[in-house]
C-alpha cells in the first residue's frame, strides 16, 4: 500500500524533494510561493512506501481561468517538471497518476498537465534499443491508453541540455570546443570580471534582460515577475546572479539556480557592449565553477531543440551550448489528462488565439520600457 499525504512545511518539503529523482527547482517550495502571487493555488503531497519511506512528491499548481466564451471560469491543474518518482516502478507510477486524476476530479478540474523528467535517451540521435528509451516509450504507451495526450502546449522546453560535472576543471575545460576554451581565456586577458550580483543588481539585470529580449526577438514577462523569482530565491540561497563587467560597467548576466544536486542556466542577458571580449563565455565557465563548489553534479542549461536542425528556434543558443561539451537530454515532454473533452478542445482553440494577443501586446509594452 502506497499512501498520499499533503506537506505544510517548507523545510520538510525541500528535504524531500531534493532526493527524489527527477529533482527540478520548478518544485520546490520557493517554485509554488512565487507562482501564488500570480493565480496559482500551490499544494504539496507525497506518497509513503510501506516502509514509511517517501516515494513519490508533487507540487500541484491549481489555477481558476475564466473564459468568456463559455461564459464560466475553468480549473486546470498543472504539475511543473514533475511529479517526482522512479518511472520505472509499475505500480508506484500507476498509483501517483491515479491519485492526481482523483484530486483533479475532486477539485472539479478540467485539465491535467504534468511534464515529468522521463527521457528518452542521450544526445541527437536516439537509440532505439536503449533502456531509457524502451522505458520511456512503455511509460508512453501507459499513458495514451489510459487518456493522456500529448501537449499541444508545452509550457517548458521538452529537451535539454546538461553538464556532467563530476570532472575536474581542467578536464571539463578540456572537454569543450577549442573555440570556446580560446573565448573563455580571451575574455580573461580582455578585462572581463566575473562577481556575484546582488539584489541591487536586479534592476539592471532585467534591463539587460529586457534589451535580450528585443534583440533576440522572444517575449518576457513583466519587471515584476523576474524580481519576485530572482529576490525569492536569492534570498532563499537558492540562486545566485554572476555578472559580467568590463571597466566597472555590468555588460552581461546569468541567474544561476541551484538545488540539490542540479543547478540551473534559466535566465541569461547581455548588452552590445563589449561583445567582441566574450563575456558570455566567461560567465558560464564561472557558472560551472560555482555548480561545482555547491556540489552539484548536473548543471542543466535549460533549453535545446526540439529538432536538430537549423530552422529550430533554438539552434543559435544550442549552438553555443555545444561549445561547453554539453550533453542532450531528450523527454516525452509535457501531457495533458483531459477531464472535460469539449472543454479540453476548446481551450486548446483558444489558447494559441489568446498566446498570439497578449505577446503583440507584450511586445509594445516591451519597447516602451526600453524607451
Amino acid at each position: 500500500m502506497i499512501n498520499q499525504s499533503e506537506i505544510s512545511s517548507k523545510s520538510e518539503w525541500n528535504a524531500i524533494v531534493k532526493d527524489l529523482p527527477g529533482i527540478s527547482i520548478l518544485q520546490t517550495w520557493e517554485w509554488g510561493a512565487v507562482k501564488s502571487k500570480y493565480g496559482w493555488r500551490p499544494e504539496h503531497y507525497i506518497w509513503r512506501d510501506q516502509s514509511g519511506d517517501v516515494a513519490a512528491a508533487a507540487l500541484i499548481l491549481i489555477k481558476e481561468i475564466s473564459v468568456h466564451v463559455l461564459k464560466k471560469s475553468i480549473r486546470t491543474i498543472y504539475i511543473p517538471q514533475g511529479p517526482l518518482l522512479d518511472w520505472s516502478n509499475t505500480p508506484l507510477r500507476g498509483k501517483v497518476l491515479d491519485d492526481i486524476r482523483k484530486f483533479a476530479r475532486g477539485m472539479g478540474a478540467s485539465l491535467i498537465k504534468v511534464d515529468p523528467e522521463i527521457i528518452y535517451g542521450m544526445g541527437e540521435r536516439i537509440d532505439n534499443t536503449d533502456k531509457k528509451f524502451l522505458l520511456a516509450q512503455e511509460i508512453v504507451n501507459e499513458l495514451e491508453k489510459n487518456g493522456w495526450l500529448y501537449s499541444a502546449q508545452q509550457i517548458q522546453f521538452k529537451n535539454t541540455a546538461w553538464i556532467r560535472l563530476e570532472k575536474s576543471e581542467d578536464e571539463l575545460l578540456a572537454a569543450m570546443k577549442q573555440k570556446t576554451r580560446y573565448n573563455i581565456r580571451l575574455a580573461g586577458r580582455k578585462g572581463v570580471f566575473i562577481r556575484e550580483g546582488r539584489i541591487d543588481d536586479l534592476e539592471r539585470l532585467y534591463q539587460m534582460y529586457l534589451e535580450t529580449s528585443i534583440r533576440d526577438g522572444f517575449i518576457i514577462r513583466p519587471k515584476k515577475y523576474y524580481f519576485d523569482v530572482w529576490s525569492k530565491f536569492i534570498k532563499a540561497k537558492m540562486a545566485v546572479p554572476l555578472i559580467a563587467e568590463v571597466e566597472n560597467e555590468m555588460v552581461a548576466g546569468l541567474l544561476l539556480f541551484h538545488f540539490g544536486n542540479r543547478s540551473w542556466y534559466l535566465y541569461g542577458m547581455s548588452t552590445d557592449k563589449h561583445r567582441e571580449k566574450m563575456p558570455n563565455y566567461l560567465l558560464q565557465w564561472e557558472a560551472i565553477r560555482k555548480s561545482k563548489k555547491f556540489g552539484c553534479s548536473i548543471y542543466d542549461l535549460w533549453g535545446a531543440p526540439d529538432k536538430f536542425e537549423k530552422k529550430d528556434r533554438m539552434w543559435g543558443v544550442y549552438r553555443f551550448k555545444q561549445g561547453l561539451a554539453c550533453k542532450v537530454v531528450q523527454r516525452i515532454g509535457a501531457y495533458d489528462y483531459p477531464l472535460n473533452k469539449i472543454t479540453y478542445k476548446i481551450i486548446n482553440k483558444l489558447i494559441p488565439r489568446f498566446l498570439s494577443i497578449t505577446r503583440k501586446i507584450r511586445k509594445v509594452q516591451q519597447l516602451q520600457e526600453l524607451e
